[in-house]
């Protein structure tokens, strides 16, 4: 994380070179389909939590690299989704922590 704002220059390119690596490691998602929160920071840097279409969008690849039937983790990733505080405030999210945690006592 950082305080850097979207007109950084030293942003723009942090942010240009997680998008390239996502590509490299997600064949056939193209740059517009990558959620925005894959490839930016929260201010600490240390948000366990990603949106549910940051979840989904890796789904082939988590499956593959894990042996596992792209249906088992796209179950599991819908599992993990939380609802917004009391249905009303922020939007849903994926803890990644607890995610991986099911993903491990699958095997």
């Amino acid at each position: 994380g950082s305080n850097k704002g979207p007109s950084n220059p030293d942003y723009l390119a942090q942010v240009q070179a997680r998008i390239d690596t996502f590509l490299v490691h997600n064949p056939g998602v193209t740059k517009e389909e990558i959620p925005a929160d894959l490839v930016t920071a929260s201010g600490s840097g240390l948000d366990p939590h990603i949106s549910p279409e940051a979840a989904r969008i890796q789904v082939k690849r988590i499956a593959h690299i894990r042996g596992l039937k792209e249906q088992q983790v796209r179950k599991l990733v819908d599992q993990h989704i939380e609802s917004p505080l009391l249905g009303l405030f922020g939007p849903s999210r994926v803890n990644v922590l607890e995610l991986n945690i099911s993903l491990d006592q699958l095997k």
